[in-house]
């Protein structure tokens, strides 16, 4: 598709039709300037459906003033529609990412318009750069489908689309959106050893972002020889790809090569896949398959939660009923793990909040959801140590995770299993 047929933004989205239910890139990559022409034509569209990932930036789709115009049902849910979900002006979307992809393909959820930046092209060819995630899905079975062309947006090998899929292309030039890197708490870093401890040389990994996978990152910088599989990565991955930690040279399948399906991070982190042949940015039905992940040996994944009951019950989408972020790819990548040989599913988290709140606590809070059900529930960790919970009966592992409760909650929570499981408790105690 040559030059001559990009056309307006305006343009590109007379083709929505009220009712639509339109599919957005997500994370560092949302296609604002085809949003902004959606407010723009606010006024003669009713009931547009919008789905994605975590997304960036402003998120008009979610708002009160759009009512019966916009409605956002996103398969996470980010700061910038976590408050209108929670009012109810927005919704969640629950899905484990694995299946983001399957919920589109097989007609479960309409999607009849997708909405995507890619890279400039190359050989007929674009790539969606930094968020691949179930938007390979979208062009398939969508009926428009429309693309930002970006020069911001790093070509990256992988999952590829022919230029000619596109209904309409857009040009844009804004540069994609970044996050900083956020240093580990002394908190953190003493979660991040524990973890480490778990990790043998050449293990793959799966993390995602923020000050706990950094602090992860920081404690392997002695490894040697590790992979990288995971459904996105950051900055303090990327550090350990160029200190040669991470070679990827012990996984039996994509050996030598990192595989993501998205990004959020600094500009090196873009810069770092662009036409880099070691990078492979996959769609979510691939990076987030358990089946495909348990192919490669001694896999370890690394997921956080919001609370977890004394039974092993993760729940990481949540605080109460109030929704927080998503089911995202945490049971995925458990599962993964543990059918992964000498694989390890971790499950990290601080015994407090940072309000001072427990949060190994006797019950999840009323409303709160179960990512991860016990009975998939391996390896715990927070600052005071790490248990496995992996064949463990629901006393014994209410010991083992009291063990690693905050100091001053321990007493409580003790209380709290004699009251569940009675006298025989003290037995198990013992």
């Amino acid at each position: 598709m040559d030059k001559c047929r990009y056309i307006s933004p305006d343009e590109a989205v007379a083709a929505v039709r009220s009712g639509d239910h339109i599919h957005l890139s997500s994370i560092a990559s949302v296609p604002h300037i085809l949003i902004e022409a959606l407010v723009r034509r606010s006024g003669e569209l009713r009931d547009l459906h919008f789905h994605h990932f975590h997304t960036e930036g402003p998120a008009p789709y979610s708002e009160e003033q759009y009512e019966g115009i916009f409605f956002d049902q996103g398969f996470f849910v980010g700061p910038n529609v976590r408050a209108n979900v929670n009012a109810g002006w927005a919704d969640y979307l629950p899905a484990h990412l694995f299946e983001s992809q399957a919920i589109y393909r097989s007609g479960a959820l309409r999607c009849d318009v997708a909405m995507v930046q890619v890279s400039e092209p190359v050989d007929g060819m674009v790539s969606l750069g930094t968020s691949v995630d179930c938007s390979v899905a979208a062009l398939e079975v969508a009926r428009e489908r429309i693309g930002v062309v970006n020069p911001n947006v790093p070509f990256a090998y992988g999952d590829l689309i022919p230029l000619e899929r596109f209904t309409a292309l857009v040009r844009d030039e804004r540069p994609l959106i970044t996050k900083s890197y956020v240093a580990p708490s002394e908190t953190d870093r003493l979660i991040g050893a524990h973890c480490a401890e778990l990790v043998p040389d050449g293990a793959c990994l799966q993390m995602g972002i923020g000050s706990l996978p950094n602090a992860v990152c920081c404690a392997l910088e002695g490894h040697r020889h590790l992979g990288l599989h995971t459904e996105m990565f950051a900055d303090g991955a990327l550090q350990l790809i160029r200190d040669g930690v991470i070679d990827g040279s012990c996984k039996a399948i994509d050996r030598g090569k990192v595989v993501a399906s998205f990004l959020l991070g600094s500009q090196e982190v873009y810069d770092f896949i662009d036409r880099n042949p070691d990078v492979q940015m996959r769609e979510i039905a691939y990076t987030n398959n358990p089946l495909i992940i348990g192919r490669n040996p001694n896999v370890v994944s690394i997921n956080s939660a919001t609370e977890i009951d004394l039974t092993g019950q993760v729940c990481a989408d949540s605080i109460g009923e109030r929704i927080y972020s998503g089911t995202g790819g945490q049971l995925d990548f458990v599962r993964g793990a543990k059918l992964s040989e000498g694989g390890k599913a971790i499950i990290a988290l601080s015994s407090r909040t940072s309000k001072g709140l427990p949060k190994i606590v006797p019950t999840l809070k009323p409303g709160a959801g179960v990512v991860t059900p016990r009975a998939d529930v391996q390896w715990v960790v927070t600052e005071w140590g790490a248990v496995n919970l992996y064949g463990k009966s629901l006393q014994e592992r209410a010991k083992a995770l009291i063990s690693i409760a905050h100091p001053d909650d321990r007493e409580a929570l003790s209380r709290a299993a004699f009251k569940r499981f009675g006298p025989h408790w003290t037995k198990v105690c013992l």
